[in-house]
């Protein structure tokens, strides 16, 4: 069956009444795809990418009231472990010498250095440095014995019941001396920095 042509021939809108059939239904067609085209573009793609967005929005709320919900049905234990990292903290502060117990610090350094068999050479506070909560005070430390002896001093250093740490280990022979070394190290003490009053 051949398609028809003429009659689409000579149309002129002003006379859209008298025009056949087919043309009539090709124009409602054409101007029904327009309509719903700029309907879809007006009216509907907004509203998706609006829904869209609300859809995001609902997927982050949800998220948000997990983790909400998690911390108030768990309020009680996060109470609890809050108290038990403050006594922690108390305990750990109690451990950090105060500025009036730190000349006695070097006392008790120079007794454990005796009874382990070092002598002492050099034992001397440097300079403090500032943190952000606390102090740290270093101690320079020079000493001669044998390599036991050294082992014999840093367990004791580390029993002490305050927070002390050692740093920067320097182990030479003593050319004098087949069984003597020396050491030299830095000690390491914390003071709590009270908050500024401002």
């Amino acid at each position: 069956m051949k398609f028809d042509t003429s009659q689409f021939e000579g149309l002129e809108l002003e006379s859209i009444g008298q025009w056949p059939a087919a043309a009539k239904l090709v124009l409602t067609v054409f101007l029904s795809f327009v309509v719903v085209g700029l309907g879809y573009v007006g009216l509907v793609s907004d509203k998706i990418t609006q829904l869209d967005q609300v859809i995001a929005e609902e997927i982050t709320l949800k998220q948000s009231y997990k983790i909400k919900y998690h911390v108030a049905a768990n309020l009680e234990l996060f109470r609890a472990q809050m108290l038990e990292a403050e006594d922690i903290f108390a305990n750990q502060l109690r451990s950090l010498p105060n500025s009036h117990e730190t000349p006695g610090l070097l006392d008790d350094i120079t007794f454990i250095g005796t009874i382990s068999g070092l002598d002492f050479v050099k034992l001397e506070w440097q300079a403090e440095i500032s943190k952000e909560i606390y102090i740290e005070l270093p101690i320079d430390i020079e000493v001669n014995g044998s390599y036991h002896s050294f082992g014999n001093f840093v367990s004791k250093i580390a029993g002490l019941p305050r927070i002390v740490t050692l740093h920067d280990f320097k182990i030479a022979i003593i050319q004098t001396s087949k069984d003597m070394l020396n050491l030299k190290l830095e000690a390491k003490t914390y003071r709590y920095q009270e908050a500024k009053v401002q």
